[in-house]
């Protein structure tokens, strides 16, 4: 069931195109904009490749995570619209055992949306480099592993959002838009007022910045500048590893839950 499962995301055009779109923006948005605007800066550091790691994940808690997002939506929340799911129901598989094959699927597919943008990343530094002169040392192994890792669960708790929304709202449109909407109000806006600071802790964009940091993002304040802008609060690696674990684990919990309790009409 996985490799049929592997078959409909490869073959589904929206995989490819969030693919793309994400790895465009993403090198754009970490080396050729910010190298753009100040090419006379001495502080060329945070576009060498041996700040791969920590320029690239501070991309993932918030703008990564959008489409890793509306990639789990169209997993599930897709097979509603084609009215697929029926079929699958009444072929006999167990509707959790169709879930799992489902999220199996969804997670290898997240492996290459962190691969691409690492070697895409990886060329850039090393273009700059070129350019400035400067030594292009690469990051130790075990750094690079670690900051791949963080990567795809950065993007896999948004995914499992994705799937939790796609099942709840029966389709694609309104949960892709209460994501977002949640990405923006709710994570955006929220932890950046002092009041919801004894719970900001708890969010997604918090434990993934922190979690990004941990593995070399720099400074008091990420991506200063657009929504994905955050200056805190931070938390140890430790528990932002824990929390996004954690979150995982509930979103698909409750899809399961309503996914087998619930009629599919």
């Amino acid at each position: 069931m996985i490799a049929a499962e592997l078959l409909i995301l490869r073959k589904r055009a929206a995989t490819w195109i969030l693919l793309a779109v994400w790895t465009l923006l993403g090198i754009f948005f970490a080396y050729v904009i910010p190298y753009a605007l100040d090419p006379e800066s001495d502080n060329i550091t945070p576009f060498l490749p041996h700040a791969l790691t920590g320029t690239l994940l501070e991309g993932f808690p918030f703008f990564g995570g959008v489409f890793a997002l509306m990639l789990g939506v169209f997993a599930l929340g897709g097979e509603y619209g084609w009215g697929t799911l029926k079929t699958l129901f009444t072929q006999g598989p167990s509707r959790s055992r169709v879930l799992a094959a489902k999220l199996a699927a969804l997670a290898l597919v997240l492996i290459p949306f962190v691969v691409c943008l690492f070697v895409a990343g990886l060329i850039a530094s090393f273009v700059i480099a070129g350019i400035e002169g400067a030594p292009a040392t690469l990051p130790s192994a075990w750094l690079l592993v670690r900051a791949l890792a963080a990567g795809w669960l950065i993007l896999a708790v948004w995914a499992a959002l994705g799937v939790l929304l796609g099942v709840l709202t029966r389709g694609t449109s309104i949960a892709i838009g209460l994501g977002i909407l949640y990405a923006l109000l709710v994570e955006g806006l929220l932890t950046n007022i002092d009041a919801f600071e004894p719970i900001a802790g708890v969010f997604l964009r918090s434990n993934g910045y922190s979690l990004a940091r941990a593995l070399g993002a720099a400074g008091d304040t990420i991506a200063s500048n657009g929504p994905g802008a955050f200056g805190g609060p931070f938390v140890s690696g430790g528990q932002a590893l824990a929390v996004l674990v954690a979150f995982v684990a509930a979103f698909l919990l409750a899809a399961r839950t309503l996914l087998v309790r619930r009629d599919v009409n």
